[in-house]
């Protein structure tokens, strides 16, 4: 073999071998989350997976599974609490489970839409509440939000309280939602998100507390007649990652993770500002739907119980407090 043969061999090995450890630093994690592809959440993570490569040069993919394809959402949690899934955008909801003081963004009528959500999220009561998390071995991001929470019937719209006494509406399985639905007098009922569909069909339900995106997305207005519009209650989701994971990533891909979370969640939220409009105009027709239009009356001794139920944790207060000051209250 010549000398320049030999040199041009080398320098083609030498390539190859750097191709092949760049990518064996690849890491790719998995992500995990409950809502159908068509969802904002879903859809932050998708940008997320698709921004996070080019932020890390290619260190670090994200491959999502949506619609509840790696378990419930408390099955999730213990995948992420044992380093067994290394991110997931869960429900504030679920995730107040392992945070309590998270609960207080379930507030009754705290938030008139999802702009005033989404402007506490930065508050100091709400990075505490993610801090709270450090406890279940979990990291939290932040957040974005899915749509202002209401109520669809399978029958008739429900215009008052009393036409929900003794139906079977579907919950998220929290304490502030069970204890709100409790004192409306409606029997709370724990159903999975992707077993909704039949139980509206089947009657096994009689309604459901949701946002539009969900209902939208999976076509609840196939199997139900009447929806009011309440905004009860806002609806965040909660990016995290296992602590196991989180502390594997140097310096900078911590930095730029966090970089292009923040970017995908203030992206997801600001989008959602506009399906509001567009979700309750595509039901137009659909539904018969009903606003009502002094909901805090309506509900206030549901209200006040939620209240109650949250004196054992000064967070919420203390949240409770500071979004108030940031509504000019």
């Amino acid at each position: 073999m010549t000398f320049a043969k030999f040199t041009k061999s080398a320098l083609v090995g030498a390539l190859m071998a750097t191709v092949a450890a760049g990518a064996a630093q690849a890491r790719e994690l998995r992500m995990g989350l409950i809502t159908p592809p068509s969802h904002v959440w879903t859809k932050v993570a998708n940008r997320i997976a698709e921004k996070l490569p080019e932020a890390t040069d290619g260190e670090l993919t994200v491959a999502v599974f949506p619609a509840g394809q790696l378990g419930s959402e408390q099955e999730m949690f213990q995948q992420l609490s044992a380093g067994l899934l290394d991110a997931g955008l869960m429900t504030a909801a679920i995730t107040s489970l392992r945070a309590p003081s998270m609960q207080g963004w379930f507030t009754p009528h705290l938030f008139a839409d999802v702009t005033e959500a989404q402007a506490a999220a930065e508050l100091p009561a709400a990075q505490k509440m993610l801090e709270e998390l450090q406890r279940a071995n979990l990291h939290g991001m932040g957040y974005t939000f899915a749509g202002m929470r209401h109520i669809l019937m399978q029958g008739a719209p429900a215009g008052s309280v009393e036409d929900l006494a003794d139906k079977k509406i579907r919950i998220v399985p929290f304490p502030a939602m069970k204890v709100w639905w409790g004192e409306v007098g409606a029997v709370p009922t724990p159903v999975n998100l992707t077993q909704v569909y039949q139980a509206l069909q089947t009657g096994l339900l009689d309604g459901i507390d949701i946002d539009l995106d969900a209902l939208v997305g999976l076509k609840f207005d196939e199997v139900a007649k009447g929806l009011t519009i309440t905004n009860h209650m806002a609806f965040p989701s909660v990016m995290m990652v296992s602590n196991p994971t989180w502390m594997s990533l140097s310096d900078e891909q911590k930095a730029a993770f966090q970089a292009v979370v923040d970017e995908a969640l203030a992206w997801g939220s600001e989008s959602q500002v506009t399906a509001e409009e567009s979700n309750l105009a595509s039901l137009e027709g659909k539904l018969e739907i009903l606003h009502l239009e002094d909901g805090e009356t309506a509900f206030a001794g549901a209200d006040a119980a939620v209240q109650a139920s949250f004196a054992q944790y000064p967070l919420i207060a203390e949240f409770q407090s500071e979004v108030k000051a940031e509504q000019g209250e």
